[in-house]
């Protein structure tokens, strides 16, 4: 939520919103574009990519950044999204 017209609203905000009106929708806004049969004809399903589970070694002062970095908890997580973005970076290169 990034963009500067858009603000984060908790459950019982909207709520109040909706019951004072400040929330609506138009039955008569247009319809979205349709995909067309040309689309659909190429469409396939694709399950989700499960995580590969894998044995890693790393040195100690590597390991502890991310564990300090996390406060013991959500370190795999961020190691996990530092590869991301470094293969990310580099595939699109």
């Amino acid at each position: 939520m990034s963009e500067p017209n858009m603000r984060r609203a908790s459950l019982a905000e909207i709520k109040r919103m909706k019951e004072s009106g400040e929330l609506h929708h138009s039955p008569n806004a247009p319809a979205g574009e349709s995909l067309g049969p040309e689309f659909w004809a190429k469409a396939e399903i694709q399950g989700p990519k499960r995580p590969r589970s894998v044995h890693l070694k790393l040195d100690p002062d590597v390991f502890e950044y991310f564990y300090r970095e996390s406060k013991g908890k959500g370190h795999l997580t961020r190691m996990q999204n530092v590869l991301r973005a470094y293969v990310d970076a580099h595939r699109h290169s």
